[in-house]
């Protein structure tokens, strides 16, 4: 197996991150369990991202923009209105059945945030808000700024998300 740069590493550290904090929250995830899973050394994780928190920060960040990114794909080229619901929509149910460690990463955030800020630290707060804000505009700009069709899909994206969460099909209606 060739050499990965430090890049690929850290990478490779942030998708390892993303399925760690997905399933155990911050408090539940160790630094080990991510070393493990991206085949490193905890020193060498060390080298790459100075903190645990650092790691879930940049994992917050990732998540969102994986998010994000998915929507505005899906919406590119049309102007609001039902198509660009629907193929949100449907880019909201692929991400749930292929990659729903993305979208319950985004949850553990909004979990941590409380915690954080109860021990005086905003950063993760500021970090959740501002992946959040993001995706928000990307969906409303997409919906022809439609502020209840904006909010009925992000209902229904959280109905999903929750229902994974808990381990049931995303669906509703199942």
């Amino acid at each position: 197996m060739g050499r990965f740069s430090a890049q690929e590493r850290r990478d490779g550290v942030i998708r390892a991150a993303i399925v760690e904090f997905a399933r155990a929250g911050y408090h539940g995830t160790t630094t080990a369990s991510i070393a493990d899973r991206v085949g490193v050394t905890q020193p060498y994780l060390f080298r790459l991202f100075p903190d645990k928190k650092t790691i879930f920060v940049a994992a917050l960040l990732r998540s969102a923009e994986e998010t994000r990114m998915a929507f505005e794909r899906a919406a590119d080229g049309m102007e609001g209105g039902e198509r660009a619901f629907q193929a949100m929509t449907t880019a909201y149910a692929q991400l749930i059945s292929t990659r729903p460690e993305t979208l319950l990463m985004q949850m553990q955030g909004y979990a941590a945030v409380a915690a954080a800020e109860a021990r005086g630290d905003d950063l993760i707060g500021e970090v959740v808000r501002a992946g959040w804000t993001r995706i928000w505009e990307t969906v409303h700009l997409s919906l022809g700024a439609d502020v209840d069709r904006t909010t009925s899909f992000f209902a229904c994206g959280m109905l999903g998300n929750t229902r994974t969460a808990m381990g049931l099909p995303a669906s509703a209606g199942k």
